[in-house]
């Protein structure tokens, strides 16, 4: 069984996702707290500001957005927000809930793919 799954912020959330991590710097539009259903919100384990908003510029650029992203995580910051995310992990099935529309290149899946070592 996998413990650690994606899933967009507006799918319902169901009780086969066990915590719902969000992982995202900036909270969804149109979505309150409560329809949500957030665990645990880790801003610290998402990408930078300008990061964020320079793949935003160039989707394209998935490759090299991976790459500055898993440097980030590596920050003090980043790397607390992960020992709490791997601390969920060992309990259970952890949901990363992100609000992008692309759901093959976003910080969850790149996320995702780090947590597991993956370089995919």
């Amino acid at each position: 069984m996998t413990r650690l799954r994606l899933k967009r912020v507006y799918e319902p959330a169901e009780q086969g996702d066990g915590a719902r991590v969000l992982v995202d710097r900036l909270w969804p539009r149109g979505l309150s707290m409560d329809k949500a259903r957030i665990d645990l919100w880790l801003k610290a384990a998402s990408p930078s500001h300008d990061l964020r908003k320079r793949f935003h510029a160039r989707p394209q650029a998935w490759e090299e957005f991976r790459s500055a992203y898993g440097k980030e995580l590596k920050t003090p910051e980043a790397q607390a927000a992960i020992a709490e995310l791997r601390q969920l992990m060992c309990k259970g099935r952890v949901t990363l809930v992100y609000a992008a529309r692309d759901e093959h290149h976003n910080n969850a899946v790149a996320l995702k793919a780090w947590l597991e070592g993956r370089e995919d």
